[in-house]
């Protein structure tokens, strides 16, 4: 069952709990109010009829006051010496039953009242009467019988029938107002959806759905455009990845076959040539090594293998094994580390994102510039700060960490970068759950990196 099938089906059942309702509404008023207020005055009236009666014999007079109050009241009214001549003045059967039956007559001669109803063909409807004793308590003069034929339901709703009409009508037109606001409501942004989740199985992730308010399909529309939009970022990332992994293969190939034709046509240069050759396979090597971490990384396959280390003797080796390009580019370290500090991380892992970083700065920092390098405990974290000269505007700072992404691209044959070392720094610090950022404000290059002591949970 489809779900408009659904809501279909739950308006029309609320309209037949509705009218179902109603009707039972109806019947109690009229069984349980009408009827027993016809039964409660029926008796109310018989009583008081038989008690015009003190004493003596039933005479003229009693009987021409019953007979008076048979005119004026809307109740009829009989009167008899003995029960036969009351069935004689009530020849209708009730239910198929004589006014008073045999099982009747003991009680009544005994003085008892009786109250009986059902149905009189004569009339054509209910009757409800009370046959009551005419007696001074020790002697029984005669009977009285006072009846009224019931109203029907139509009869005794009659004036609130055309009320009742119109409150239905309102009703309906109310409702049907209500449904055709749902199926706006409801029923059409489904219907986008299902238009839109289509697009985007095909590929078509600019496509965005109109929210005109938060209720639980405005939720489920703003989480399908939020979802468009990351599929739609993924798409354009993974473009450019192929674009960027198709150009930074494809350069070193260009190398090596040229190079190779030049060694087949002559072995002048071959021993720089062959040198050239093995620098732009070592270069292809180290590319996809990174690639392959990076991805492994942020697939989180990676392991890690934590324990107490003293990271300030870290980072004095790793700043250490750079010492020859240092003194080539006449570089000059600041390196302030806090001795004591000692934190719960893989040696490895960590010192992966030392040399990154310290990397990054010896290839890009200009020719006898300051590099900075602070590392010191804050509130149960290591914090590493980086800072070295640059020229790199915010806008490439801001993409910075990004996969082969490098603000200056010209440089690359030069520096030999694949663009994948903060990319890669970025991931391992989160995987250690911790932050990095680039200050995109400072004229400098400025890393900060925080990193909890205890390391994280596995």
């Amino acid at each position: 069952m489809t779900f408009s099938r659904k809501i279909l089906f739950l308006l029309v059942g609320s309209i037949g709990v509705t009218l179902l309702a109603a009707f039972i509404f109806l019947h109690f008023t009229y069984r349980d109010l009408y009827l027993t207020t016809v039964r409660e005055s029926v008796e109310s009236q018989g009583q008081r009829t038989a008690a015009h009666y003190h004493s003596g014999e039933l005479t003229e007079e009693i009987i021409e006051k019953i007979h008076w109050y048979n005119v004026v009241s809307e109740y009829e009214v009989l009167v008899a010496d003995d029960l036969d001549e009351l069935n004689r003045l009530f020849p209708y059967e009730i239910d198929g039953e004589m006014l008073v039956e045999e099982s009747d007559r003991a009680a009544l001669l005994d003085g008892q009242s009786m109250i009986k109803e059902g149905f009189v063909d004569h009339y054509g409807r209910e009757v409800i009467g009370g046959v009551y004793p005419i007696t001074d308590g020790t002697s029984t003069a005669g009977y009285v019988y006072i009846f009224v034929p019931l109203e029907g339901l139509a009869q005794v709703f009659g004036s609130s029938i055309p009320l009742l009409i119109g409150a239905g009508i309102l009703f309906f037109i109310v409702l049907s107002l209500f449904v055709s606001r749902i199926r706006q409501s409801l029923f059409r942004p489904l219907a986008s959806i299902e238009s839109f989740s289509k697009k985007v199985s095909a590929g078509e992730y600019e496509n965005r759905l109109e929210v005109k308010q938060m209720d639980e399909i405005g939720q489920v529309s703003a989480a399908l455009n939020r979802m468009s939009e990351a599929l739609q970022y993924q798409g354009e990332r993974q473009q450019e990845f192929l674009a960027d992994i198709m150009h930074e293969v494809r350069t070193p190939l260009t190398y090596i076959q040229s190079y190779t034709e030049r060694l087949k046509k002559s072995d002048e240069d071959k021993e720089l040539i062959l040198s050239v050759i093995e620098s732009e396979v070592q270069r292809m090597n180290t590319l996809l090594s990174d690639l392959t971490e990076l991805n492994r990384l942020q697939e989180g396959y990676a392991e890690f293998d934590r324990h107490p280390l003293a990271v300030a003797d870290l980072l004095y080796e790793t700043v250490q094994t750079f010492s020859l390009s240092i003194k080539e580019k006449s570089l000059t370290f600041q390196l302030e580390a806090d001795e004591e500090l000692i934190v719960v991380q893989d040696a490895k892992r960590l010192q992966q994102i030392f040399y990154n970083l310290i990397e990054n700065a010896v290839k890009y920092a200009p020719p006898a510039s300051d590099v900075m390098i602070l590392l010191n405990e804050d509130q149960h974290q290591m914090k590493l700060m980086m800072v070295n000269d640059s020229t790199i505007t915010a806008a490439d700072k801001k993409r910075l960490g990004e996969r082969f992404y490098r603000a200056d691209r010209d440089r690359n044959r030069q520096s030999g970068g694949t663009g994948l070392g903060l990319a890669i720094v970025k991931e391992l610090v989160r995987l250690m759950d911790g932050t990095f950022m680039i200050d995109t404000e400072s004229e400098a290059f400025e890393i900060h990196i925080t990193i909890p002591k205890e390391g994280q949970s596995e």
